[in-house]
């Protein structure tokens, strides 16, 4: 595996001990990383841990009901915090960013990891910037994940539909299962494992123009998350994909 901006003997605490939380684990070892503390739902009491306070940064993937306690008390130790939970901006998006812009606190957040989906996002502005020329042309985005997701529709798709509407004029928001054609259609299927597929169509009378990120499989993400922990180690505030890769 190719080293990119490789911190050698960074300390790294893990919060969720699920396929995720394994996989970024070996990745981080393989790297030259070292793992200070596993937290999962049967060890909550390491949060305060000396090993845990060690940390110079904690990666983070659990579930939307249990992101935004993780980092209050990941912040308690003053470890900063990259997290690739989804589900809970809506409730506690405003006291996160104020933590981050006031209180000195640091969460590098995303709701995908992979480089592949970070291009494809990239993308997904530009040809959205193009289209928005071209009234003839509707647009709409499909997620398809494993079962055993949860939430719908996925982080991801609602990154990229924020984008969509952000620039292109006749959409003047995104809904799932809507007929509306003032708002971008997100509908999101589940099947198998799925890791993850994204698929943005653009379709006219005359022709189909579709983009698509499918993921072969996690690794991507893991691979991703480290170098976000990579780069929050010298870096500070609310963080996101787009300050690490400047596409």
């Amino acid at each position: 595996m190719q080293r990119i901006n490789t911190f050698i003997d960074m300390k790294i605490a893990l919060i969720g001990y699920g396929k995720m939380g394994k996989m970024i684990e070996q990745i981080a070892r393989d790297r030259g990383h070292e793992i200070v503390s596993i937290i999962d739902i049967d060890n909550q009491q390491d949060f305060e841990s000396e090993a845990f306070a060690s940390a110079d940064v904690a990666i983070e993937f659990t579930a939307p009901q249990a992101a935004y306690g993780n980092y209050l008390k990941a912040f308690a130790k003053n470890v900063k915090v990259v997290s690739g939970s989804t589900g809970w901006m809506k409730e506690h998006g405003d006291d996160v960013k104020r933590l981050c812009t006031e209180g000195g606190q640091t969460l590098f957040w995303a709701s995908n990891f992979s480089i592949g989906v970070a291009i494809f996002g990239a993308v997904n502005r530009y040809l959205a910037k193009i289209m928005n020329q071209f009234p003839q042309y509707d647009v709409e985005l499909e997620e398809t994940h494993h079962v055993h997701k949860l939430d719908h529709p996925s982080g991801t798709a609602i990154t990229l539909a924020e984008d969509i509407v952000s620039n292109i004029d006749r959409k003047t928001n995104w809904a799932e299962e809507t007929t509306d054609a003032s708002l971008l259609r997100v509908d999101h299927i589940r099947r198998g494992e799925v890791p993850g597929i994204h698929t943005v169509r653009y379709d006219s009378e005359a022709d189909l123009i579709t983009i698509t990120h499918d993921a072969h499989s996690r690794k991507g993400f893991a691979l991703g998350a480290v170098l976000a922990a990579e780069y929050t180690v010298n870096h500070s505030g609310l963080l996101t994909i787009s300050d690490m890769f400047q596409f």
